[in-house]
C-alpha cells in the first residue's frame, strides 16, 4: 500500500470542514438580510439571540476542528512511521465518511441520537488508527 494513500482521507476531511465553513457566513448574511439578528450578536462570539439554524453550521464546525485533530495526527504519523496498510486507509475513509454524515445530520434534521450514534461509531475507527499505529511503533 503506498504511504501516500493515507493523505487522501485526510484531504477530504479537510476539504469538508472547509465546506462547512463556507456555510458559516452564508447562514449569517441570510440571517442579518432578514433581520433576525443584527451585527453586533457576533460582536462577542455569539449571542443568546442568533436562531439556532445559524449557530447550528459554526457548531458543526468546531466539531470538524476538535477530535479530527487526532485524526490528522494518525494519519501522519502512519506516514512517517511507514505503517501505513490498507487497513490504515480504509479506517481512515470510514473516518472520514462518518464525520460527514455526523455532519449532515447535524445540519438538517439535527436528531442527537443519530448523531450521537454516528459520532461513536467514527470515534471507534479513530482509536483503531491508533491502536494500529500503537502496535507498528511498540
Amino acid at each position: 500500500m503506498p504511504s501516500l494513500s493515507i493523505f487522501h482521507p485526510m484531504i477530504a476531511l479537510a476539504a469538508w470542514t472547509f465546506l462547512v465553513l463556507l456555510l458559516i457566513p452564508l447562514q449569517r448574511a441570510r440571517a442579518l438580510a432578514g433581520r433576525r439578528i443584527a451585527i453586533d450578536d457576533f460582536k462577542l462570539g455569539e449571542s443568546a439571540q442568533v436562531p439556532a439554524e445559524v449557530s447550528v453550521v459554526n457548531r458543526n464546525y468546531m466539531n470538524l476542528l476538535e477530535l479530527p485533530v487526532l485524526f490528522y495526527v494518525v494519519c501522519l504519523a502512519l506516514h512517517v512511521t511507514q505503517s501505513v496498510s490498507a487497513i490504515a486507509v480504509t479506517l481512515a475513509w470510514c473516518y472520514v465518511g462518518a464525520r460527514v454524515v455526523h455532519s449532515l445530520v447535524h445540519l438538517t434534521y439535527n436528531r442527537v441520537w443519530h448523531r450521537l450514534a454516528i459520532f461513536a461509531l467514527s470515534n471507534g475507527f479513530l482509536i483503531t488508527l491508533w491502536v494500529l499505529l500503537a502496535r507498528a511503533v511498540v
